[in-house]
């Protein structure tokens, strides 16, 4: 693998646990792009199976959350959907799981994917919500 973020291969490992010297490519440069606000969460579908839409449900908590656009939430809404046709079939279907799975991971809602795509969530104690604003906004200012 040529140790492009995004591709196949192994997890990389988390940035403090890397040691020595890290070559221009691992540094490349982002192009950020100004967005207004987070995008709102669509409310799921309450003919979904349980696991789906607690999954669904739980992206909106989750910290990879700020990244996604419309078309983030209407790819989960989609996958949640295929997840509750395989979970309510009378048959368990192990390629429809593998797409599900890797949809999953393309919405970067495993540790997994989001190491190799070199982004790296780290949860810390929020005393309040006025002090989780702040986190979140301080995080914004950095990545803009």
């Amino acid at each position: 693998m040529s140790g492009v973020p995004g591709q196949r291969g192994h997890v990389p490992k988390r940035s403090s646990e890397r040691m020595g010297h890290r070559s221009k490519a691992d540094k490349e440069v982002v192009q950020h792009i100004p967005m207004a606000g987070a995008v709102e969460q669509p409310p799921a579908d309450p003919e979904w199976h349980e696991i789906a839409r607690d999954w669904y449900e739980s992206l909106a908590t989750s910290g990879q959350a700020i990244f996604f656009e419309p078309s983030d939430w209407a790819a989960a809404r989609y996958v949640a959907a295929v997840m509750t046709k395989n979970l309510t079939a009378s048959r368990f279907n192990g390629q429809l799981f593998a797409g599900v799975w890797s949809a999953m991971n393309d919405l970067m809602t495993t540790e997994g994917s989001r190491r190799r795509l070199r982004l790296e969530l780290e949860r810390q104690p929020i005393d309040s919500g006025a002090k989780a604003a702040s986190i979140i906004a301080d995080y914004r200012m950095k990545i803009a």
